[in-house]
């Protein structure tokens, strides 16, 4: 989850903008019973109560802030097939039958998204078509790598171009190659979680915002306490990502090591012509590259250009960074220059350290989803079910990601922060050079 890292930054987003909340649902007072509370209001934790209250169980959702204020309400709004980490974890981890298992699983998550939309009537502004591009000869081959084993291995089919050819797809001097696919795409965010809050409540969840956990007893009965309450439940789900642990209560301590918080930011650009942006993304796909420090971007659906990347690995917001944002956006598209910047806003996404989901238990009935890394907007909706799935007692699917052996990152506390800052220092150079 993103944590709100700058106040007035937060305040600039553009979905909370262009998005019309429900009134604030009351935080937590007094004693209540349920089957499962669910710790987050993100997509993980609203998934997993959509999926939890259809097979008959009473849910409450405890959330600190508002519904989807974090990364589910402020992300790129891009939903994309695969895992940050790529396939190798999977394959290296737990062999080519289950590699491909969890493959298809990613796909099924993107399904996922239409169902929901459909079957709850969310009006999110939802586009497929997908651009993965390259702006070196290397990262162009490495691409076209990584498309053919896609094909090969897994059956999945992407359009590449190369040299002139990629115009067709995009109007930008930066980039020398391109993959699209159209089982990607992109939507707008907080439309769509604040879509599945109310399809949650719909189904009888009741959801309590500014209710953050302060405490949670373990046992065969837990107990989530707030401020002004507590929830005694059979079950629980953790999906805080990193608001959890050291960042936030610490309601499960010993997977916090096991996540860090990356700052990422996003600019919107004043209304454009629809011309030009038919012109500079022709299928107006969601774009992004396929650098280690990367830059992510799409049109929205009343033709703002939203641009993202400028990632903070030292828990700091970048000075200057409306600027810094809307200079690296125009050397992607110097048509661009001068265009007004209405909006800035950002915060922090959760990370692994091999960047694939991190999905366990902790005893027998307290589940934890965290570690999207950047692919949270599908991904939940298949953790959600899956994590349902598992407290129904089907936890086959659940537990292919539960073999996933994770590191901590290294320095503990204190020390994993600048170490991570040094080498992704490394990895920029590697990425300009």
């Amino acid at each position: 989850m993103l944590l709100q890292s700058d106040t007035q930054l937060n305040q600039t987003s553009y979905y909370e903008a262009s998005a019309q909340r429900d009134p604030l649902a009351q935080p937590l007072q007094g004693d209540v019973q349920a089957d499962v509370v669910v710790v987050g209001a993100g997509f993980a934790g609203l998934s997993s109560a959509i999926e939890l209250a259809k097979r008959g169980y009473k849910v409450v959702v405890l959330e600190a802030d508002r519904v989807c204020s974090g990364a589910s309400g402020r992300n790129g709004g891009q939903f994309i097939a695969g895992y940050a980490s790529g396939q190798e974890p999977f394959e290296q981890q737990l062999g080519t039958a289950q590699a491909r298992m969890t493959w298809d699983m990613s796909l099924r998550a993107l399904d996922l998204i239409d169902e929901r939309i459909a079957e709850f009537g969310i009006a999110c502004d939802q586009v497929k078509g997908y651009l993965y591009v390259a702006d070196s000869a290397h990262k162009a081959r490495k691409l076209k790598t990584d498309m053919q084993t896609l094909r090969d291995r897994y059956g999945f089919e992407a359009a590449m171009a190369s040299g002139a050819d990629v115009a067709q797809f995009i109007d930008s001097p930066r980039y020398c190659a391109s993959a699209y696919e159209t089982r990607s795409g992109h939507l707008h965010p907080l439309k769509y979680g604040l879509g599945l809050a109310r399809a949650a409540r719909s189904l009888g969840v009741e959801i309590f915002e500014h209710s953050a956990v302060t405490g949670l007893a373990r046992g065969t009965t837990l107990v989530a306490s707030t401020a002004h309450g507590s929830v005694r439940a059979q079950f629980g789900v953790l999906a805080g990502n990193c608001t959890l642990g050291e960042y936030g209560p610490a309601v499960a301590p010993e997977i916090a090591p096991r996540i860090m918080p990356v700052g990422t930011y996003i600019v919107g650009t004043a209304p454009l012509d629809s011309a030009l942006c038919k012109r500079l993304i022709p299928q107006n796909a969601a774009v992004c590259d396929n650098n280690f420090v990367l830059d992510y971007f799409r049109f929205s659906a009343d033709c703002r250009m939203l641009f993202g990347g400028r990632v903070s690995y030292s828990t700091r917001t970048p000075a200057d960074l409306k600027n810094i944002m809307a200079k690296r956006m125009c050397q992607v598209f110097p048509a661009l220059q001068g265009v007004p910047i209405d909006y800035v806003w950002g915060g922090f996404v959760d990370i692994s350290m091999n960047r694939a989901p991190d999905f366990g238990r902790l005893g027998g009935n307290l589940y934890y989803l965290q570690g999207f890394s950047g692919h949270g907007v599908a991904l939940t909706g298949l953790a959600g079910q899956m994590v349902a799935q598992a407290v129904a007692g089907q936890a086959e699917r659940f537990d292919v990601f539960a073999q996933l052996q994770h590191r901590n990152f290294p320095g503990g506390r204190w020390l994993r922060t600048p170490s991570l800052v040094l080498g992704m220092a490394y990895h920029r150079l590697l990425d300009l050079f």
